[in-house]
């Protein structure tokens, strides 16, 4: 494939203060107040960055993401100032907090492997008897996880959350509520899509002058899980499992070629069949999750155009 990807980034902004590189983000820090952000082709599955990006993964995830964030603004002001280029979010510095607020409308992933060895309570929140895999909760239940530094996300009640003190009892309960909201507006796009938003999280910060605000990404595919509406009932009396639209395909084709992230095992060789076969998947679920038609970045000289787009932007600031 002669398509041109993004495996990393090395800018240097005016005023850059910080570079840090999560799995599959470049967030750049540039003085007290910006954030840049790049979503970069890289893939990650068990905990293991794959050596081949993917094209187009970073303008599909970063394209979904400012979409959402324009159509909840009217719920919650956001991070988002622009997209000054298809892979790139420039927003307002935040501090985060230090939780992730994860929302579930059916016992599915890690509400249903707590469930069935016997755990009916859920951070704090009580599952009802008698349900099976990926059944609908009565209501969206709120389970939160603190963010770990090292290590995996841990599972914590409300009740902990304001008890320790690391959110304040009124905050939490905005972010609460506003997750509550955020998690309806999501259900309903979904369904006009033909799709259910089964879960998903989402991240909030505030601003320098103490403004709670949505940050991150809300609504990919990465942050997500999302079911066919289409035959869900259906496959649910029938005991079948559910049509996921998620990267869960990935990890399947690595378990089927002996990779499972364990010690020992090593990446299967990625070849260009299944590159351009998650890369054309990935389109896919934009055009599912948006409704709309995606339209490929000219990738010829891919960094050379990020720099040029984000400097633009940045002068454009600076006027």
């Amino acid at each position: 494939m002669n398509h041109k990807t993004i495996a990393t980034t090395n800018f240097k902004f005016p005023n850059q203060q910080e570079l840090y590189k999560g799995k599959v983000r470049d967030v750049y820090k540039l003085g007290d107040d910006l954030l840049v952000m790049i979503a970069t082709d890289r893939i990650s599955a068990f905990d293991t960055v794959l050596p081949v990006g993917i094209p187009y993964k970073g303008q599909v995830l970063n394209q979904i993401a400012t979409n959402f964030l324009d159509l909840t603004s009217d719920i919650i002001d956001n991070w988002k100032l622009s997209s000054p280029d298809p892979v790139v979010t420039v927003g307002e510095y935040c501090s985060p907090f230090k939780v992730e607020m994860v929302i579930r409308g059916y016992l599915t992933g890690h509400a249903w492997r707590e469930y069935k060895i016997g755990k009916r309570v859920l951070c704090g929140q009580p599952m009802p008897d008698g349900m099976k895999e990926h059944d609908k909760f009565p209501e969206p239940l709120v389970t939160p996880t603190t963010k770990a530094d090292q290590g995996h996300d841990e599972d914590i009640s409300k009740e902990e959350i304001i008890n320790t003190g690391l959110v304040d009892e009124a905050d939490y309960l905005y972010l609460e509520q506003k997750t509550k909201e955020l998690f309806d507006r999501g259900t309903d796009f979904a369904k006009n899509k033909g799709l259910i938003l089964v879960d998903t999280k989402y991240e909030f910060g505030k601003t320098r002058s103490g403004k709670i605000v949505l940050i991150d990404e809300i609504h990919t595919p990465d942050s997500s899980r999302y079911f066919y509406l289409d035959g869900y009932q259906a496959r649910q009396d029938l005991g079948q499992g559910q049509k996921q639209l998620s990267k869960e395909f990935v990890r399947e084709w690595l378990i089927e070629n002996g990779f499972q992230g364990k010690e020992g095992q090593s990446i299967p060789d990625l070849t260009n069949k299944f590159i351009e076969s998650v890369s054309n998947r990935y389109i896919e679920l934009y055009n599912n999750i948006t409704g709309n038609a995606f339209e490929k970045a000219d990738n010829t000289n891919i960094l050379d155009r990020i720099n040029d787009n984000v400097n633009t932007y940045l002068k454009s600031l600076s006027r």
